[in-house]
């Protein structure tokens, strides 16, 4: 990738998030503003680019682009651009490496895309802030591009330009609540990219060379003080296991319901009762009053939108005589209803309810949506079995609470445990039924919350790692239960201190002393090097 740059003692990384193109541009190799200023500029050379993937979330796109370049002579310049803001969604990990990695942030947007730019405002710029809430990174804010409407409608019910561009009053405010630079690009041209931007850009390259010189400066007297053996080298400990998610499959559940037709409890009728729409009520009702009025779910009285109940009456009818073709679609709780539609209007929806016993309380669901999202439930509803024809199924071994965070996934598609311990029984319970993304979200969660622990705190918590390595691996959690144990040998001096410790089994400690960090060698040296230490009265530099 890099092979013919020169090999240089000193670097700058760089980081740009966002996308400088115009929502509605259909010029997609329109040239990006990292990529027009490595080629503009006098003082870069030997520029190298590479697309780098995600292969988990984003198959065939770039997640972000790495060029590397030299400055001023001699200096390696590598800029990470990252055109995409859902890296933080999809990859939390990389996304907190490059900003931790980064000696200069470079933020940009469109100023006739507002849209983006207030997604970006509410949803990214608050992790980029805490991200640097202990560092002192510059960060550039560039905003590019010509507003489409320079000056402002005075009329006070006119928003055209209000919603379409970005004013510099709010990218200045944005600038403000970073405490960064805010710069204007009407374009990507000579002036705006190699002058303005360019000498921002290399100002902060300076600066932050200065201060890594001055580092190093630091570190090289220090190591003046003390002559004779080095200490030991403390190697870094090795990359945690990879999690990769599994893309969500939602949309293409219900999508198959709707082919499949399964679960119906509504039938339409073309007025002349030739043509047959089978249907669910309860997505008809998610939708629209119309069909809550329809099917009795709201009564007129509820309905304080009179033309709500005109369109009701105007293109449906409920109709209970038996003059209609048979399916043989029905739902086991009783026939469905019949609506001839009046006008050409089909609509599809989901099925009645089914309530759920556990714990001595009943929970409610829709049939429907636990066959379109659940393998399992769909054998069960669908097949042999007594449940099929059953209006209250137990079942055992979850609790309410973790089987209502369950149902809340198979309608959202989204959940958000309230601890690790409830992540796991919820992992638990998906994997009693098969939704394996689901797994892989409770997986993310634990990992996610183990990792963010301060090593204080991992020391004194009640929380055993090692009961739920067992969990894990107990519930056919392979990801998890390896990262666990790559995780206990990371902290190998915290974990090696608990009594839970001495659960391991012994091909489970034969690993965790394999990979254990630091490594028993390095401790072995490190007591060699403080023995000699305090044998020859001079200062440890290490300790």
């Amino acid at each position: 990738m890099a092979g013919s740059l020169k090999p240089s003692p000193m670097s700058v990384n760089v980081v740009a998030f966002g996308n400088e193109r115009d929502g509605f541009s259909e010029d997609n190799q329109q040239s990006s503003l990292i990529w027009t200023y490595l080629g503009r500029s006098a003082l870069v050379s030997e520029t190298e680019s590479n697309l780098l993937l995600n292969s988990a979330n984003h198959t065939g796109n770039p997640v972000f682009t790495e060029y590397q370049a030299c400055v001023f002579g001699n200096v390696r310049l590598v800029v990470h651009d990252c055109p995409l803001w859902d890296i933080f969604d999809s990859d939390w990990y990389t996304s907190q490496n490059l900003i931790g990695g980064a000696d200069i942030i470079v933020i940009k947007y469109s100023v006739n895309d507002k849209s983006s730019f207030q997604e970006v405002k509410d949803s990214y710029v608050p992790m980029i802030k805490r991200a640097l809430n202990h560092c002192t990174i510059p960060v550039i804010i560039s905003a590019v591009g010509a507003r489409k409407s320079e000056v402002p409608c005075t009329c006070p019910l006119c928003t055209l330009d209000r919603g379409s561009c970005v004013t510099a009053s709010e990218g200045i405010q944005l600038a403000k609540e970073l405490g960064a630079t805010y710069l204007e690009l009407h374009s990507l041209s000579d002036f705006y990219v190699g002058k303005y931007f360019g000498g921002v850009l290399e100002y902060f390259m300076i600066q932050s060379l200065n201060q890594k010189s001055s580092e190093k400066m630091k570190k090289r007297k220090k190591s003046h003080k003390c002559h004779g053996v080095k200490p030991p080298q403390l190697e870094q400990p090795e990359k945690m296991p990879i999690l990769k998610g599994e893309a969500s499959h939602y949309n293409s559940d219900l999508h198959n319901l709707l082919i499949c037709c399964q679960c119906v409890d509504v039938i339409f009728y073309s007025e002349d009762l030739k043509e047959v729409v089978e249907a669910h009520k309860i997505v008809l009702c998610s939708v629209s009053h119309v069909f809550m009025l329809l099917f009795n779910v709201k009564s007129p009285a509820d309905i304080q939108d009179s033309s709500i109940i005109r369109t009701a009456q105007t293109l449906f009818a409920v109709n209970s005589e038996a003059v209609f073709p048979v399916s043989n679609r029905g739902s086991p709780c009783g026939p469905p209803v019949r609506v001839i539609v009046k006008d050409s209007f089909f609509c599809f929806c989901l099925s009645d309810i089914l309530h759920f016993i556990y714990s001595g309380a009943t929970v409610p669901a829709h049939r429907a949506v636990l066959v379109a999202r659940c393998e399992v439930m769909a054998a069960m509803f669908n097949g042999s079995y007594i449940e099929a024809n059953s209006f209250l199924v137990p079942v055992y071994g979850v609790s309410k609470d973790t089987f209502l965070s369950f149902l809340e996934y198979l309608y959202t598609d989204s959940c958000c445990p309230a601890s690790i311990l409830q992540a796991m029984s919820l992992l638990i319970c998906a994997e009693m039924y098969q939704v394996s993304r689901l797994q892989h979200i409770c997986e993310l969660y634990i990992i996610t919350h183990l990792q963010s622990m301060p090593s204080r705190e991992l020391a004194s918590t009640s929380l055993s790692v090692v009961s739920l390595l067992r969990k894990a691996k107990f519930h056919n959690s392979d990801c998890l239960s390896t990262w666990l144990l790559h995780f206990i040998a990371t902290n190998y001096l915290i974990f090696s201190q608990k009594p839970e410790f001495q659960d391991l089994s012994a091909e489970e400690r034969s690993f965790v002393e394999m990979h254990r960090w630091p490594s028993s060698m390095y401790l072995k040296q490190l007591a060699d090097y403080r023995n000699y230490i305090n044998s020859q009265k001079c200062h440890c530099i290490v300790m």
